[in-house]
């Protein structure tokens, strides 16, 4: 238990009401996990609006209520303290809560539209070649120790933020690295947490739409939040958007890498690497080492992942050797992911689920493929319907096939999902079928498959689930394809 006087200490406040010097026996921002003793924390949401629950969760026993404007009939003994954003009173509560952790931590902050999972996996890994203990906090899993938790958002709320840290913290962690949301950000999930070192990966048109952001400017301006909590920033100088980014007004140390000379952490002798069934790229960080480094992923933007890791860690002291173990044996879960079948072609998963990356992955692919080139995806329901029109017109340009399938349908229905995808591929010449089930997508190709060819399943990655009306029904990828594969061949 905490006193609220001490709970409420590092943002301001104004107590319209009751005792500063009550004890809190919980911090609760969902009324129905209200005990007695809870301070309750109105949020405003798109749908809902804590104040008007507060009658209800005095009821079940909370005897402190944080809000943002004026509740009336609040019994005298409850303390309500007025705040101007109450997302932020929570992040700034819940790091009290558990006693500070992020100040026990080296915290790595990742942003960017896409490349945070696979640079946060590669920096945990190389620290952990060096000899520190990292805990990681991303779109995939928390990690902490043995124990790998499930995650809903890439940056959690902040309670359930400030509780893994405190948990990193107790298990011996030193380091936390974490990929920071454009949408954290905006919900002040990360306030009042100072991070060591910052990145940004690059940035694109995405997560535009109305549950979202309203547009790229909005998009934007919250990744570019992240710089004004940190000691070091690292940026990617060959980001087309970089030039939009002042970074004098961050007033922090600037690191830069990318494939330019006369970068910090520049990439040369570039070249592509096909071994054992594994796509990958070799290059030389002249700053670092004269000897060449192995990433077990392809293209050119594996190289600027690796980059953005390595100068992350050479700014915490690691060894250049340590770098060169960790990426030559890193691979990150549906990130150009293979499954190993008989080897006449190569099937991949992908996370790639917008325009850009599923642009990006296929050309890339194309460089090493001999055969042809296969693509298998679908799209998100209740998103922006661009996003289907683009990544149609990218898969029909650039695969030799395409199969449209189901994604995450949501509360849409998949086959006029898919006919908005087909708007975009019929803009170009490219060869495509239509097969709703996502299993029996995978078995057309398997099924049609030549030799040399690749095929690549994008859009879920490492997700296990498919979202259908609300409910998420167990389906992971690789299960998928292994299934098919032992169905053909039983």
């Amino acid at each position: 238990m905490q006193k609220v006087s001490v709970l409420c200490q590092d943002f301001t406040y104004e107590c319209l009401q009751g005792n500063l010097e009550n004890e809190v026996k919980a911090v609760v921002y969902d009324s129905r996990k209200v005990t007695p003793g809870s301070m309750f924390f109105c949020m405003v949401g798109a749908k809902w609006d804590g104040h008007d629950f507060c009658q209800e969760v005095v009821e079940k026993g909370a005897t402190t209520l944080i809000v943002s404007k004026q509740v009336e009939n609040i019994p005298e003994h409850v303390t309500v303290i007025l705040v101007e954003d109450t997302r932020k009173a929570l992040a700034y509560v819940s790091s009290a809560w558990f006693g500070y952790p992020s100040k026990e931590l080296t915290m790595i902050g990742i942003t960017g539209t896409k490349g945070k999972t696979t640079v946060t996996c590669l920096i945990k890994s190389i620290l952990e070649q060096a000899g520190h203990k990292v805990g990681l906090i991303g779109t995939i899993e928390t990690v902490i120790g043995e124990k790998h938790i499930p995650m809903a958002n890439t940056t959690p709320e902040p309670y359930i933020l400030h509780q893994y840290l405190r948990e990193m913290v107790d298990s011996g962690c030193d380091t936390a690295v974490m990929e920071v949301s454009s949408q954290g950000l905006m919900q002040a999930r990360v306030e009042g947490i100072h991070f060591h070192i910052g990145a940004f990966t690059n940035i694109e048109k995405d997560h535009i739409s109305p549950t979202e952001h309203k547009d790229f400017e909005e998009y934007f301006y919250w990744k570019k939040q992240l710089f004004y909590r940190c000691d070091i920033g690292i940026f990617n100088v060959d980001d087309a958007h970089l030039d939009k980014l002042d970074k004098e007004v961050f007033k922090i140390p600037v690191k830069t890498f990318g494939m330019k000379e006369g970068v910090d952490y520049s990439a040369t002798e570039v070249e592509r690497d096909f071994t054992d069934g594994k796509m990958g790229m070799r290059f030389v960080v002249p700053t670092l080492s004269k000897e060449a480094v192995r990433i077990n992923t392809p293209g050119n933007f594996s190289v600027h992942n690796a980059l953005l890791a390595m100068a992350v860690c050479d700014c915490l002291k690691v060894p250049f050797e340590a770098m060169k173990v960790s990426l030559d044996k890193a691979v990150v879960k549906g990130r150009m992911e293979p499954v190993f079948l008989d080897g006449r072609f190569s099937i991949f998963i992908d996370y790639a689920h917008n325009a850009m990356a599923l642009e990006s992955l296929l050309n890339t692919v194309k460089e090493y493929s001999s055969g042809r080139v296969i693509c298998i995806f679908g799209c998100g329901g209740n998103r922006s319907k661009d996003r289907r029109f683009e990544m149609g017109e990218v898969s029909g340009k650039l695969a030799d096939f395409t199969i449209i399938t189901t994604d995450n349908p949501r509360f849409e229905e998949p086959k006029e999902i898919m006919k908005d995808i087909e708007t975009g591929i019929l803009k170009t010449d490219g060869k495509y079928v239509m097969v709703e089930d996502r299993k029996e997508a995978v078995r057309y190709a398997i099924t049609n498959a030549k030799e040399k060819d690749m095929i690549i399943l994008a859009g879920k990655g490492h997700e296990d689930y498919q979202e259908i009306c609300g409910v998420k029904y167990p389906m992971s990828e690789r299960e998928l394809i292994e299934g098919v594969w032992k169905e053909i061949n039983s």
